[in-house]
């Protein structure tokens, strides 16, 4: 294997056999047997599994990177400008002080900050570009306890997610020799400050256990508060912000079991309501009323319903806000005197206010074609006030301050852009293809004003379609590095997500997977039925699940693309779930199916899974970027399905694997560092599509 030559993974005989079935998988020797060491120690990787990933990266350098160093570098560089390298975010107030980050100019990571509440001399809490050093740094976050002396921050130096989580007196500056290793990333403080909850992973890395810390003892005594049986359930630990209770959630993708401890005198968990196979829910509270957020009772789109905390089981729930079919309720936060609901409906997200002394509400909404809408409350309970965002495709992100109480809305900030940029030179719309089954699938556009619809275009269309997960339409300073070289830039809201109400997600999981991958061809299909573009000027991409949808289209309608970009593709469905000792597996049988115990899953999900379904036809030119820690889409499912496609297609399509050997799921760490990989990607569309730089 040579850097000018396409690496040629050797083929070792493995098979597998599931209900009479039996499937060859000679590339199944780049699983590494040790990858549990691996995630925490790339050192640890086989020499002949390394060997292949060294070559099939530098044959990618060799016949893509340098040529287009130039153009990966200018596009870098565009993107860089539209970034306020020094910038800094809104003041959060808690007490006697108000947190903050800010970024430093040509830095990669935040500063977390104070200053006193009215204002005053700021104080360096925390500078991650200081703890980074050279390496791969995930920063998990940090939160100060109720005393506001010591910041507890969490950090992952590898990109396997193990965070230690590091304790830092404030008066001093100086971290504590106490440090609790190898968590999963999420923790809480006690009210009191004597301790903190934290998650932790099992040997196959699915978090399972919370634990408590009592600060000053070691953490090899550190009780366990809740472990979980079950390996399809993953646990998680929050607070609500009335500071009354801590929250352990256990919850795999359909449903969801809830504990509560008293966050002022700690004791055991108290169950809310046991777990029922497809009813979900969520726990917030106040002046000792649980409100929830869940699906129960048939509530598809979710309702809200109240309890006392005293008695919390589902026979005593009440309604409080009426499910309504096609209003997909997304998240519900509380302040001492009102109920903030986030909502979307026909793809459009608003916000709704309840007054919770009188019942009255506010809604609050924008009047665009596409835009995306958050909430947020901050560290206190006891007030009016909300943060809201908004931005669409071209319009950059503002903040705002709302007063519940007056109604006021203040702007807080909004996002710049240092290079220029100017909303009225560019359009965004939202269209309709229509499915084979006759679904209407919105696909939301941004483009260049003056576009010609002549099929001239090219397009770089985006898809996801997994896990509920919608794809909003917000501002981004990247994607404008295609618009402003005549590209379209196009999201395909495909089933699998909730653009259009859970009924959406249904339809694009299990049984009905498929849906997704044809919603996406027909959303390219109708972008060259209305003149956007032409057959063999789209670019895809998607990653992780997406991913997964780019290898199934890629098999499906090689003939459509002119590229496919895979970042982390999902590729290797079938193998993965059969393979119950993976961190994913057991928790996302009930989004894929579960083909050990059911053999209709078994024949559906070997039916489109992207590596057993590469033929012996040309493909367009493709791009697949890994991880080698990542813990989600593990290493090999890209590296696999490349030296299959290498082994079997037909034609001479560039095909480029580029593995990070230092980082996992998310890629590279630092800000500009993730957006050089961004510019690879828009380097590989421009090429993709015949244009020069």
């Amino acid at each position: 294997m040579t850097e000018l030559t396409p690496p040629v993974a050797k083929r070792v005989f493995h098979s597998h056999t599931h209900h009479g079935v039996t499937v060859e998988d000679h590339y199944a020797w780049l699983r590494a047997q040790n990858w549990q060491a691996v995630m925490q120690d790339p050192s640890a990787l086989d020499g002949e599994i390394r060997t292949y990933l060294d070559a099939e990266n530098a044959y990618y350098e060799a016949h893509f990177g340098k040529p287009t160093e130039a153009l990966r570098d200018k596009i870098f560089k565009e993107i860089r400008g539209r970034i306020k390298e020094d910038d800094s975010g809104v003041p959060s107030p808690d007490g006697p002080y108000a947190y903050n980050t800010r970024m430093l100019e040509g830095k990669q990571y935040p500063l977390i900050v104070r200053t006193p509440r009215e204002g005053g001399e700021e104080t360096i809490l925390l500078d991650c570009n200081a703890e980074a050093g050279e390496g791969y740094f995930g920063f998990a976050g940090a939160s100060h306890d109720n005393t506001h002396s010591v910041l507890a921050w969490a950090a992952d130096r590898a990109g396997s997610e193990y965070y230690d989580i590091v304790l830092r007196d404030i008066a001093t500056g100086n971290d504590r020799d106490e440090v609790i290793k190898d968590t999963a990333g999420g923790f809480v403080w006690s009210n009191d400050s004597s301790s903190i909850y934290y998650v932790e992973y099992d040997d196959n890395h699915r978090p399972f256990r919370v634990r408590q810390h009592i600060i000053g003892t070691a953490q090899d005594s550190d009780a366990v508060i809740y472990e979980e049986e079950d390996p399809g359930f993953f646990v998680g630990i929050d607070k609500t912000l009335s500071e009354k209770f801590l929250i352990i959630d256990a919850h795999d993708h359909q449903t969801s079991e809830v504990y509560l401890i008293d966050a002022e005198n700690g004791g055991d968990p108290i169950l809310v309501a046991p777990r029922v196979v497809g009813r979900e829910y969520e726990v917030d509270e106040r002046d000792g009323l649980l409100y929830i957020r869940t699906n129960a009772d048939g509530a598809e789109d979710y309702k809200i319903v109240t309890v006392s905390a005293d008695a919390p089981a589902p026979e005593n729930w009440t309604d409080l806000v009426l499910h309504k079919e096609g209003v997909l309720v997304l998240d519900v936060a509380l302040l001492k005197n009102y109920m903030l609901r986030l909502e979307r409906e026909d793809g459009l997200p608003r916000i709704v206010s309840r007054d919770l002394r009188t019942g009255k509400e506010e809604i609050v909404g924008f009047d665009e074609d596409a835009y995306s809408l958050g909430m947020a409350t901050g560290y206190e309970f006891d007030t009016a006030v909300f943060r809201l965002s908004y931005s669409s495709p071209t319009t950059p992100q503002q903040l705002f301050d709302v007063n519940l109480e007056t109604g006021e809305r203040t702007l807080l900030k909004t996002q710049e852009v240092p290079s220029g940029h100017n909303p009225e030179y560019y359009e965004t719309k939202r269209l309709f293809a229509k499915a084979a089954d006759g679904e209407e699938v919105p696909v939301t556009l941004l483009y260049r004003k003056g576009l010609k619809l002549d099929g001239s275009n090219p397009v770089l269309l985006y898809g996801y379609g997994a896990y509920g997960m919608s794809m909003p339409a917000a501002f981004s300073v990247s994607k404008l590095s295609l618009v402003d070289r005549g590209f379209v830039y196009a999201i395909a809201h495909i089933r699998g997500g909730m653009e259009k109400g859970y009924r959406w997600y249904r339809l694009g999981k299990t049984a009905h997977k498929t849906n997704t991958f044809g919603d996406f061809i027909a959303s390219a299909e109708m972008l060259i039925g209305e003149g956007y573009t032409s057959a063999g000027k789209i670019v895809t991409e998607g990653g992780s699940a997406g991913g997964m949808l780019m290898g199934a289209i890629a098999n499906m309608r090689p003939d459509l693309w002119a590229g496919v970009i895979a970042n982390v593709p999902f590729v290797d469905v079938l193998n993965t779930m059969l393979d119950y000792t993976l961190p994913l597996t057991p928790p996302e049988w009930p989004e894929w199916g579960n083909p050990i115990e059911s053999e209709d899953d078994y024949t559906r999900i070997a039916s489109y899974a992207p590596y057993e379904n590469v033929a012996a036809q040309e493909y367009p030119p493709l791009f697949a970027l890994a991880g080698l820690t990542d813990p989600r889409v593990t290493y090999w499912e890209p590296a696999k399905w490349v030296a299959k496609l290498r082994a079997t297609k037909l034609g001479d399509a560039p095909l480029y694997l580029k593995t990070n050997m230092g980082a996992g799921h998310g890629g590279a760490s630092g800000r500009f560092e993730r957006f050089k990989e961004t510019a690879e990607c828009y380097a590989f569309a421009i090429k993709s599509v015949g244009m020069d730089e």
